[in-house]
């Protein structure tokens, strides 16, 4: 898979991540991972950054590299993908996203119309859903928020703004059910959990389009094939101290629904 660069200097790399494409190997399966691309074409960080374990068949330990990977994303979710090209770098930017620095926004297709916020200064009109965070007891590969989530619970903040409300039908009675009605959100992770988004979004009853664990009964909707997640930009501080802003386009799925459905 290609992968596009958005920005670079000496210091830092930011990438726009297709979906499809993990992160980094998961010991399970071959596939050509994001850490792949920079081992090839990036060979000096190769051991920039922070290395995981992670547990192959049989209970075996495998070291996985992750060369200069700041954070991550989910394999089908898309869009901006921030890399250190050196420790120094690699530790600036870590503090930042543990100290709740940088600014990430997501868009997303989600299933339903989602509730209008109520005004308020304290949010400036974002809808806020901060709901604690932990493993599924059904399921281990997935997350759950509140209540039936396994201890330890994590705190996890998602504020949120609707974008536009829409249906995938002309038809006017059809318009009415619930099942043919969608919003299309932009969300503000303001904790770094895995799955946040997608377990939030669920958490509220409005699952985003097409997410293989999260969605429920719902269908593959809106011609979407993948989770209809998109990470579109990100805002953090250079070690020169500039506030550097980097947006990913929207991709080629995104734009066919917003034509379809919003034009």
């Amino acid at each position: 898979m290609k992968v596009q660069i958005l920005f670079e200097d000496k210091n830092v790399l930011v990438l726009d991540k297709p979906t499809g494409m993990a992160v980094h190997p998961d010991g399970k399966t071959e596939m050509d991972t994001v850490a792949d691309w920079l081992m090839l074409n990036y060979p000096k960080i190769k051991n920039v950054g922070e290395p995981m374990l992670i547990e192959k068949e049989g209970g075996k330990k495998e070291k996985i590299l992750r060369p200069g990977i700041v954070h991550r994303l989910d394999k089908e979710t898309s869009g901006v993908l921030l890399v250190a090209k050196n420790q120094k770098t690699f530790l600036f930017l870590k503090e930042q996203f543990q100290n709740h620095k940088m600014k990430k926004v997501y868009r997303a297709f989600v299933y339903g119309y989602v509730s209008d916020p109520k005004a308020s200064l304290a949010t400036g009109g974002r809808g806020v859903i901060n709901v604690p965070i932990g493993r599924s007891q059904k399921d281990i590969r997935a997350y759950t928020a509140g209540r039936g989530a396994r201890e330890p619970l994590k705190e996890a903040v998602t504020e949120y703004i609707i974008l536009n409300k829409f249906t995938d039908t002309q038809n006017g009675i059809e318009k009415k059910n619930v099942e043919h009605q969608y919003s299309y959100i932009e969300a503000y992770p303001k904790t770094g959990r895995t799955h946040q988004i997608r377990v939030h979004m669920r958490f509220i009853n409005h699952p985003i389009v097409s997410d293989p664990l999260y969605r429920g009964s719902k269908d593959l909707a809106l011609g979407m094939k993948r989770l209809a997640l998109h990470a579109f930009s990100i805002t953090f501080a250079l070690p020169s101290g500039e506030l550097k802003t980097v947006e990913s386009p929207l991709p080629t799925d995104f734009k066919k629904v917003i034509k379809e459905y919003l034009s």
